[in-house]
């Protein structure tokens, strides 16, 4: 465990020095230097995430109980809390960081997954009277659980990697009521050089046209029954099995996801800034998991 957690530390530290890290983590106050660091706050959650403890409060008890002998200085719960939310910008950044290093080198055009995940903010049964986190948060609906929600969605660009899970390019947080081919439609520009699996909701061949042409992105979906059409021909459904197959790889990364870290479990946070802490440095201890 010692060197886990060692190495650990040391990772973030070296994330922490680029500066897009670093630019977030700037205090512009007389405690702009506290004993107990933002790189610390940062290593005590995330070994929490990774060591199978998925509440703020738990993480912290640990540390108390356990980790004083690497963290001296760290502060009550309340005071670590407020620490760890504040830092939602510094998640992101990081994140980011992880998987542009952890790509593996690609000529020419890659294989692209798109996809999302619900964020669980309140169930069903609260889904229509929460307020928390209002200013990203609403309504939607998880065709998976057949169930509506309270929260927001993950969108994920990921990158098809040999036999093992994929890895993320991109991620977006977009309230839980938004399409997502919304979402892809105005994200999507950002990118380059794709070739781009994803499912039925993103069928829109205008659309994917204006982006092969001015991104080099190709949309590949399942084929789709026409009108007046009741099943497809064999061809086609030859062609839809293999994109559902290739797909499969990024739903096997969310399911991942959630089984490591918990992440579409958010009905703890009372914050939009506390809810995107939650989201991004989950994705930050995950991201570190992937080999």
């Amino acid at each position: 465990m010692d060197y886990q957690l060692i190495k650990l530390y040391c990772d973030i530290c070296h994330y922490c020095k680029y500066s897009i890290v670093a630019n977030e983590m700037q205090r512009l106050t007389n405690n702009c230097r506290p004993k107990f660091t933002d790189e610390e706050v940062i290593c005590v959650y995330i070994w929490g995430i990774q060591s199978g403890i998925f509440e703020v409060k738990a993480i912290w008890n640990f540390a108390n109980n356990y980790l004083r002998e690497y963290f001296p200085f760290l502060p009550g719960y309340h005071a670590f809390n407020k620490r760890f939310v504040n830092l939602a910008s510094v998640y992101a950044s990081i994140a980011e960081l992880i998987a542009n290093k952890k790509l593996p080198h690609v000529e020419g055009i890659a294989n692209g997954l798109l996809d999302s995940m619900p964020i669980i903010v309140a169930k069903s049964a609260r889904s229509g009277r929460a307020k928390v986190a209002s200013e990203i948060c609403n309504k939607g609906y998880n065709s998976s659980r057949e169930e509506y929600y309270y929260g927001v969605k993950v969108h994920s660009i990921a990158q098809k990697r040999y036999e093992t899970l994929p890895i993320p390019i991109g991620t977006l947080v977009s309230p839980a009521s938004c399409p997502d081919i919304t979402c892809a439609k105005e994200w999507l520009w950002n990118f380059r050089n794709l070739v781009i699996f994803c499912d039925k909701a993103y069928i829109d061949s205008e659309w994917s046209k204006d982006l092969f042409e001015s991104q080099n992105i190709k949309i590949v979906t399942p084929k789709k029954l026409k009108k007046g059409q009741s099943f497809l021909d064999a061809a086609d459904e030859l062609f839809s099995s293999t994109v559902s197959r290739v797909r499969q790889t990024i739903e096997s990364f969310f399911s991942w996801l959630q089984q490591m870290t918990r992440i579409q479990t958010a009905s703890k946070v009372r914050s939009t800034k506390g809810l995107l802490a939650h989201i991004h440095a989950r994705l930050v201890a995950a991201y570190f998991m992937l080999v």
